[in-house]
């Protein structure tokens, strides 16, 4: 018997009867020979962690330009901390860390540089509309390992592509547009706990919002510092759902209301506040200008991103470029192409 043989019988040992099972995935967009050792979640989490895509999350801002401090969040620790997180959960309700892993590792890898505001840029500037969960299934499937993609399995797919609709998705419940499997529903659960905490943790940082602006009918529910508040909603879903027994993730009503209603004041007091909102649109600019500088400079473009020829519409092959940046290499082009030089 296989080692992967091994882990896959050892899967169905152990495992929920609601965990997707390895050997039980509906495959990858290209047929593959399966690996000796690895089972086919673990093998796409290793692809995950191995691309270039994952690396540049690094240096993609989450709220706050890291380059402002060394202690706030980027893309990439925002990704590590939601891995952490819903691992906790996937390993308490015996379901499929590797699966989990690989969605929550994968989730981000379409978001643009300067976070949300870039985002916003490029659903104005591309003819079909930027969304940040569709790019990233956009780079797993077609962009990564140089083009060729990662051919993922369907499981991992789906939970990236469904990891998030935006400002007003449910938190947690039997949801229409939830993933199908019960790992990726705790991605999009454990992506919405860690950015509702360490968000206010980076505000109260930068100065955006001080102690006594957070809503205290939250903290009273949630707990007053950043590591009580993660563990009363992961203790809070971990045994509601073992309670429910039910093929979705439960909230006590407390809990979930001071959840949402703590994301509902971040929105507004801090994503939305002028000190962001001043730094939004800044980057805005940047990624406008580039964008049609690139449009109208088509040489320039494939020269920058070292290509040949075009492989899908301009349009939509500069929003790729740009939203594959990150933000330091964007704003370094923004002055090289904007900004005057001293000669030499």
């Amino acid at each position: 018997m296989l080692i992967r043989e091994k882990l896959e019988k050892l899967e169905h040992d152990k495992l929920s009867p609601h965990a997707a099972f390895s050997d039980q995935s509906k495959g990858r967009q290209r047929p593959e020979q399966p690996c000796d050792i690895r089972p086919a979640f673990q093998r796409d989490r290793d692809r995950i962690v191995h691309s270039k895509p994952f690396r540049r999350l690094k240096h993609k801002t989450q709220v706050f330009l890291a380059a402002a401090g060394d202690h706030y969040r980027t893309r990439l620790t925002h990704t590590i901390e939601v891995n952490q997180i819903a691992r906790t959960i996937a390993l308490s309700l015996s379901l499929n860390e590797s699966l989990t892993d690989a969605i929550a590792l994968g989730h981000d890898l379409g978001h643009t540089p300067f976070g949300h505001s870039g985002e916003t840029a490029l659903n104005q500037l591309c003819p079909a509309g930027f969304r940040h969960w569709e790019q990233s299934l956009r780079v797993v499937d077609i962009l990564a390992n140089d083009g060729k993609g990662l051919n993922l399995t369907y499981e991992v797919r789906d939970g990236i592509v469904k990891h998030s609709k935006g400002k007003d998705h449910p938190f947690v419940g039997q949801n229409q547009d939830a993933p199908e499997t019960m790992e990726g529903k705790i991605v999009r659960a454990a992506d919405i706990i860690a950015y509702v905490n360490h968000d206010v943790e980076d505000a109260l940082r930068a100065g955006v919002i001080s102690k006594k602006d957070i809503p205290q009918d939250c903290l009273e529910i949630l707990g007053e510092r950043h590591s009580e508040r993660i563990n009363t909603m992961v203790t809070d879903i971990i045994y509601r759902t073992m309670e429910s027994q039910n093929p979705w993730l439960s909230m006590s009503e407390p809990v979930k209301n001071a959840t949402e209603r703590l994301r509902e004041w971040l929105f507004s007091e801090v994503y939305e506040s002028p000190m962001i909102r001043e730094e939004s649109q800044k980057a805005v600019k940047v990624v406008t200008d580039l964008f049609e500088y690139l449009i109208d400079h088509p040489d320039q473009f494939m020269r920058l991103a070292e290509k040949k020829e075009l492989r899908f519409s301009l349009e939509q092959e500069v929003c790729d470029f740009i939203a594959g940046m990150t933000d330091r290499y964007a704003l370094s082009l923004f002055q090289q192409l904007f900004m005057p030089r001293p000669w030499d």
